[in-house]
């Protein structure tokens, strides 16, 4: 999913669930920043592909996969709250419905999958997503209000 879709999920979370103050920034931080891991194969990218736009090139670390739990389980459990495990669940969900390849178990396992949902094409899954989460923060927003 894009970054885009991450934020308004990880928004949509944050509301529901009432966060607020440090809980929200763990939320954001294991919702959405946990993409940053990308800067870290930009060198590889770059020096692969140049600056071209390759679709299917593995931008993923074992940061975004779900192996990264080994941590971020024991590390909520550390802070005394479950955000961090609800909030990168999430984006495991979310990057699980986009059909490029992943590694669920790297670097233990090369074992490598296509996530869910790989009959439907991924533009109309971002879309529908984007739309419910657009939606259901602008509702909860304005019932708020």
């Amino acid at each position: 999913m894009t970054i885009v879709t991450h934020v308004l999920g990880t928004a949509l979370g944050v509301q529901v669930l009432g966060l607020r103050g440090r809980d929200a920034y763990l939320a954001y931080a294991f919702g959405v920043a946990v993409d940053l891991d990308h800067v870290i194969k930009l060198p590889r990218y770059l020096k692969a592909v140049g600056w071209a736009n390759r679709r299917g090139y593995y931008w993923r670390s074992s940061l975004q996969e779900p192996v990264a739990l080994l941590w971020i389980v024991p590390l909520s459990f550390l802070l005394g709250t479950a955000v961090p495990t609800v909030f990168f669940l999430l984006h495991l969900a979310l990057d699980y419905l986009v059909s490029y390849e992943k590694m669920p178990w790297y670097p233990y396992s090369l074992r490598v999958t296509r996530g869910w949902l790989v009959a439907l094409p991924d533009r109309v899954k971002e879309g529908v997503l984007l739309a419910v989460f657009a939606c259901s923060n602008l509702f909860l927003l304005w019932n708020r209000l």
